[in-house]
């Protein structure tokens, strides 16, 4: 058998980019640094190399979209309401899902969790892994349940091994922890390097779409919260999602990113216990969970999580600066959009906010970026200003705009319904929204239509 020839080549850590030299800037990315240095082996023959593991001497032929029929069973339930509402539906068969979190976040609970109940189902499940050795896996299930026997277990990292036991074993589902410890023996690269990840997960794909196995990867993130790897990665596998959240609190918050069955902002929240993780069902209740009564600079706004409306509380904290710049910061939303409403309550409203230091905060961990809340944070820095505490049974909701107007925002009926079941009495929204919320609602609604009409009505 003819050896491969042996090359040099630089990878960008980045996007994935592949270059015959180092470059200070990716050309693809515009990373700057990001390139580095591998070894490849080249195969003499690329072409048989590059048939899909599982139908190598299969002649592929084309179907007629319209003769295709897409069963129900395809997808697969994985047990937990919260994880198939962010798969958009469950899990489909021949599909492959990265699971991306920080370490200790509650992957390998949640992927664990997953296949027992895959497995209670009568469905055969593999997992792998690659980092774990048999007992420790087998503690671990202990503390979440009873197994049964259709729950396999492998510790291997040589892909050619793993194939092999998936087209021997044909398991349903399958999961890989992780991907960075996998590695090819075609790549003469390292494990977790850019061209071992990227290869690994070339071959997952084809065992995923040419044995029809749903193959969901565990994949480990860098220190800006981004998968490791080449940014190809991502754009491989079929749906990707993020696991949030402080690890040292309780809830964890798993947001889908990118989707092809389903929509990619959609988010399950958990709890993590000593049984593992539970759903949250009622997620605005437990984001609500101990707020201040009579507090000033505290308001409750609703946001959209894909089709599902999540009440969130914001607060703000506004005081008078020792210093010649103020400081602002803020945790859970954008930076420069605080500092441009605090710029429009100055101009269009005339508070005086210049010589102010401002914080604030979107409590329970959550990151919210969508414009629907820049009332409530207007509301919320006013009541910490003037120090006068806000209704505690009112909500707010209603993009600002630059000259002080309050703009519409999408499904505002329900989010006073998610309102109305939480025990809201009063809502201030956008004036244009307000005819068909009070038609559907019976809890007060109050429609503005500029930012200093809301704050004359809140206060």
């Amino acid at each position: 058998m003819a050896k491969g020839k042996t090359s040099s080549v630089f990878f960008c850590q980045n996007c994935g980019y592949e270059s015959s030299k180092w470059m200070g800037q990716c050309p693809g990315c515009r990373e700057w640094n990001s390139f580095v240095e591998e070894t490849v082996l080249k195969a003499p023959h690329a072409g048989v190399a590059s048939a899909p593991a599982g139908r190598r001497g299969m002649k592929s032929t084309p179907s007629v979209l319209s003769e295709i029929v897409i069963r129900r069973e395809d997808k697969l339930s994985t047990g937990m309401e919260e994880l198939d509402r962010v798969l958009g539906g469950g899990i489909v068969q021949g599909s492959l899902t990265l699971v991306g979190g920080d370490p200790g976040i509650g992957k390998s609970t949640l992927l664990l969790q997953v296949c027992r109940n895959l497995s209670s189902g009568g469905h055969k499940v593999l997992y792998i892994s690659g980092e774990e050795s048999l007992a420790q896996i087998k503690m671990r299930a202990d503390r979440l349940g009873e197994f049964t026997g259709n729950m396999l277990l492998l510790c291997e990292t040589n892909l050619d091994e793993i194939a092999e036991v998936i087209r021997q074993n044909k398991p349903q589902a399958v999961v890989i922890d992780s991907i960075q410890t996998m590695y090819n023996e075609a790549v003469s690269a390292a494990p977790g390097s850019v061209s071992q990840v990227r290869e690994s997960t070339g071959i997952l794909l084809q065992l995923a779409k040419g044995l029809g196995v749903s193959v969901m990867i565990v994949g480990h993130v860098t220190k800006e919260g981004t998968v490791a790897g080449p940014r190809v990665l991502e754009h491989m596998v079929d749906t990707v999602l993020y696991f949030e959240g402080d690890r040292h609190a309780s809830y964890r918050i798993l947001r889908g990113v990118k989707n092809r069955f389903g929509s990619t902002n959609e988010i399950g929240v958990f709890e993590m216990r000593e049984q593992g993780l539970v759903e949250v069902q009622n997620a605005s209740e437990y984001m609500l969970n101990g707020r201040p009564e009579d507090a000033s600079g505290s308001i409750v706004v609703c946001t959209m999580e894909g089709t599902r409306p999540l009440l969130v509380e914001i607060q703000a904290l506004v005081c008078h600066s020792n210093f010649g710049i103020p400081r602002r910061q803020t945790t859970g939303t954008d930076f420069n959009r605080v500092n441009l409403l605090m710029a429009v309550l100055e101009k269009r409203s005339g508070v005086q906010l210049g010589d102010c230091d401002a914080y604030v905060n979107i409590t329970g961990g959550m990151k919210v970026l969508e414009p629907a809340i820049d009332l409530g944070i207007v509301l919320a820095l006013l009541s910490s200003f003037r120090n006068r505490p806000l209704n505690p049974r009112m909500i707010a909701f209603g993009e600002v705009g630059l000259s002080g107007e309050v703009r519409a925002v999408s499904q505002a009926a329900q989010r006073v319904a998610e309102a109305e079941k939480l025990g809201f009495d009063t809502c201030i929204l956008p004036a244009v929204c307000a005819e068909d919320c009070k038609k559907a609602s019976s809890i007060r609604i109050i429609g503005v239509r500029k930012v200093q009409e809301a704050m004359d009505r809140a206060l």
